[in-house]
């Protein structure tokens, strides 16, 4: 259940980052919107959840935490 909170963390940050986003982007600031996303926190919150799904498929351990182990 640690995977599915820290996913689901990390994609709402996102989600606030892209609302920001559009907000940059409502009000024509073409300059800080670009800004935003190739260097701010757009950025980081991609980078951040990117980095929990690689962790996740090269850790060996399945979103419970467990290895996996196939059949038993």
């Amino acid at each position: 259940m640690k995977y599915a909170r820290q996913t689901q963390d990390a994609l709402d940050r996102l989600d606030q980052a892209l609302a920001q986003l559009r907000g940059l982007i409502k009000r024509g600031d073409q300059k800080a919107a670009l800004s935003f996303m190739e260097e701010g926190d757009l950025k980081e919150r991609f980078e951040e959840l990117q980095s929990i799904i690689t962790i996740s498929s090269t850790s060996g351990l399945g979103s419970r935490g467990t290895s996996q182990t196939g059949r038993l």
